[in-house]
C-alpha cells in the first residue's frame, strides 16, 4: 500500500486475492466496493484480480426495483410475501421488456456488479428481477440455465462445482446462497411479475427477505476462511457446505430466518412455506 495516499495499488491487491488459493475456482462475490478502501483503479482492478487468477466470478445484477408490475387480478396469491395494497400500486406494465443484454442493474447491487455488467465479455443470466452476471473462462456454465422460473439456477451450478462465496465489507444478509438454500429447506419461492415480450404480466420466483440471515452466523461461520481485500474484512465460504448446513438448520427451525422488523410481511410468508401456488 502507498502509505502517503493510502491507495492499494493493482499489484498489492493482485497478491491479495492469490493468498486465498482460489485459482481456477468460481466465485460468487458479494461486496461493498468502499469496504475496500482507496483502491488504483476502483472496482475494475478487484475484478481484475480475481481475473487474473484464473477464476470466474459472479454477481447479482438484480433489477427488481426498475421492472417489477402489477399482476393482473385473477393473479393475485395468499401467503406472498407482500402488502396487496402495495402490489396494487405498482405499474401496470413496465416499458422496458428484460433481457440478458440490458445493462440496467439496481443501484443497491453497488459499483462491483455495476462494473462487471459494464464489461462486453460477460454473461448475465435470464431473470427479470434477480439476474445473476459471470464473466471469466467458464461464465456462460454458471448463468446460462437461469430462467425466469428458476432464479437460483447460478447457485445450484456454484455449488454442483464446489464454488465459494466471498462476502467482502457485508454480512450474511447479503448472501444470496442462503436463499437458495431456504427451497432446499422446502419454502416455496415468492412471485413477483414482470412484463414478457408480448406484453403480458408473467411471474418469476424471486427472493425473500435476508435480513434475518445473520442469525445462522453462529452455525456459519466455523466453515469461513477469513483475509482482508484491501481494507476490507472478508469471508470465503464453501459453497456446498454452507447451502447443506443451512439448509438442515432452516429446516429444523424455521423460524431462525426471522428478521427483527414486526411489520415484515415477508418473514412470516417464509417461514411458512412460501406462496400458496
Amino acid at each position: 500500500m502507498d502509505y502517503m495516499t493510502n491507495t492499494f495499488t493493482r499489484h498489492e491487491i493482485d497478491q491479495q486475492v492469490a493468498s486465498l488459493g482460489l485459482a481456477g475456482q468460481f466465485v460468487c462475490l458479494h461486496a461493498s466496493l468502499e469496504s475496500f478502501g482507496h483502491v488504483e483503479g476502483g472496482a475494475d482492478t478487484i475484478i481484475d484480480a480475481f481475473l487474473d487468477a484464473g477464476c470466474t466470478i459472479m454477481v447479482p445484477t438484480f433489477t427488481g426495483a426498475q421492472l417489477e408490475v402489477q399482476p393482473d387480478p385473477d393473479q393475485m396469491i395468499e401467503r406472498n410475501g407482500w402488502d396487496t395494497t402495495w402490489a396494487q400500486s405498482l405499474p401496470a406494465r413496465s416499458d422496458v421488456v428484460y433481457s440478458p443484454e440490458l445493462d440496467l442493474v439496481d443501484e443497491s447491487m453497488g459499483e462491483i456488479s455495476a462494473a462487471v455488467l459494464r464489461r462486453a465479455k460477460r454473461c448475465r443470466g435470464n431473470h427479470p428481477h434477480n439476474s445473476f452476471t459471470a464473466i471469466g473462462p467458464r461464465a456462460h456454465l454458471l448463468v446460462d440455465d437461469q430462467a425466469w422460473d428458476d432464479v437460483y439456477a447460478p447457485l445450484r451450478e456454484l455449488t454442483k462445482q464446489r464454488g465459494y462465496v466471498l462476502l467482502s465489507g457485508v454480512g450474511l444478509n447479503r448472501m444470496t446462497l442462503l436463499h437458495f438454500a431456504e427451497g432446499l429447506a422446502g419454502r416455496r419461492q415468492f412471485r413477483r411479475w414482470a412484463t414478457d415480450p408480448n406484453g403480458d404480466a408473467v411471474p418469476v420466483s424471486v427472493r425473500s427477505c435476508s435480513e434475518g440471515f445473520p442469525n445462522l452466523e453462529q452455525s456459519l461461520g466455523y466453515l469461513a476462511q477469513e483475509a482482508t481485500l484491501g481494507r476490507s474484512e472478508s469471508r470465503l465460504f464453501p459453497a456446498a457446505e454452507s447451502v447443506t448446513a443451512s439448509a438442515a438448520l432452516i429446516r429444523t427451525d424455521p423460524g431462525i430466518t426471522r428478521c427483527g422488523d414486526p411489520e415484515c410481511f415477508q418473514c412470516p410468508h417464509a417461514i411458512a412455506g412460501g406462496p400458496i401456488l
